[in-house]
């Protein structure tokens, strides 16, 4: 009786309950994403956000933890309570707090979750818009691509172009939604997929470039294609340490790009404007160079200089944030780390990069390296990671469940 009694606990309220809480939070934070990458607006997001806080303390305080492990989520959490002081924002200690309660849950069974899910939604807003029920097909407007066309600098707004959304809003969401579930995928199935399957989803890839026109997301949804395929058919670049120290290097550069362009973005503002009304060029070769690639990459680093404050410019960063720095956006990722969430949390989520990093080489997860250098690569010139929605960073999942240890014999929740 005894034994019934403490087995019965030990499954229930040690196991069962803690992944209940978790998937149920976790469910409401993909429909939040799923909402918002809709044309509805969610009238109750703020309270949802507070019950899946709650739902995650819960499944944290059901955890068990080692006391070195509580010393890292007290001090996690200690930072994060600093920027909610500092921001009005619990943005932070919602993050720590998630990463946290993915302790004893498998990775891949988290990931085929959210997999899944999101797959469902996404399905489900294309399918409303294709009938005509909700949300609208495609979307014309100027897109602020004048400068590429003409070769010329920022010049006057004008070059309309009509640019399929299928319900998403804009055709960059949809065209990142399409990598983020490739990504997933490419994590949880790579090692069963065979050359034909990779180029069905390069074929695919095609497609959707043909309505969305989006061209960094298609360069980079091939580089994933490309490199996750030569990792399938390599097992010496899947065993090698130079392949994990390549990772290291590109996300090192990835951060130091992005942090130089928020460093020079009022002089690469000026150069454009010297450049189109001018004629001339005064700035050093640097800024010119910054120029240069902002043309290419649709006037990102200009977006960093473009108001009163410079909003993004390395000027405008602090070591926590503050209030003015919660409701301006712009597209560059890691540039949006260090502004909206502050220097010491952005610093800090690029440490756990590099023990990410440093997991992946442990384990020879070579799909896991693919993934996360690509994702550093995509964050450089769009912020679909660094959110208020949690559920869209998936590589938390990871960071929570390899940083706090898995348990490997839990199959279904």
């Amino acid at each position: 009786m005894r034994m019934g009694i403490r087995n019965f606990y030990n499954i229930v309220w040690k196991h069962r309950i803690p992944q209940l809480l978790f998937y149920l939070g976790l469910t409401i934070e993909l429909v939040i994403v799923i909402i918002d990458k809709s044309n509805y607006i969610n009238p109750i997001e703020g309270l949802l956000f507070r019950i899946t806080f709650l739902l995650f303390a819960l499944k944290v305080l059901t955890t068990s933890y080692t006391w070195k492990q509580w010393l890292l989520i007290a001090f996690l959490e200690l930072i994060a309570f600093v920027s909610y002081r500092t921001t009005g924002r619990n943005d932070v200690i919602r993050i720590v707090t998630f990463a946290a309660a993915c302790k004893g849950i498998p990775l891949k069974q988290m990931l085929r979750y959210v997999f899944y899910v999101t797959l469902a939604g996404c399905i489900a807003i294309v399918f409303l818009a294709v009938t005509g029920i909700y949300g609208e097909m495609s979307l014309t407007t100027d897109f602020g691509r004048a400068d590429i066309v003409s070769g010329q600098g920022f010049g006057p707004a004008g070059y309309t172009q009509t640019r399929y959304t299928l319900g998403m809003g804009h055709p960059n969401a949809l065209s990142c939604m399409f990598l983020m579930l490739l990504a997933m995928g490419i994590y949880i199935y790579a090692e069963k997929m065979k050359w034909y399957v990779y180029l069905f989803l390069m074929l695919l890839n095609i497609g959707v470039y043909g309505l969305t026109d989006s061209k960094t997301s298609m360069l980079i949804t091939t580089l994933l294609l490309l490199t996750a395929f030569l990792m399938s058919y390599s097992r010496f670049l899947r065993e090698k340490k130079i392949a994990y120290l390549g990772g290291v290097l590109v996300f090192i550069f990835c951060v130091g790009f992005s942090i130089d362009a928020a460093a020079h973005a009022v002089e690469v503002e000026e150069a454009h404007w010297e450049d189109v009304y001018l004629g001339e060029r005064t700035m050093g070769r640097h800024v010119t160079m910054l120029m240069q690639i902002d043309r290419h990459i649709n006037g990102r680093i200009v977006t960093l200089a473009g108001t009163t404050d410079n909003n993004g410019a390395l000027e405008s960063w602090s070591a926590f944030s503050c209030p003015n720095n919660m409701n301006y956006y712009f597209d560059m990722g890691w540039v949006k780390l260090f502004y909206r969430f502050g220097i010491v949390p952005g610093f800090l989520y690029c440490i756990a990069c590099l023990a990410l990093l440093w997991k992946f080489y442990r384990r020879k997860d070579a799909f896991g390296l693919v993934v996360f250098t690509i994702l550093a690569v995509y964050s450089i010139v769009e912020a679909h990671l660094f959110s208020v929605y949690i559920g869209r960073n998936f590589l938390l999942l990871m960071m929570g469940s390899l940083f706090l240890g898995e348990t490997v014999n839990t199959e279904s929740i």
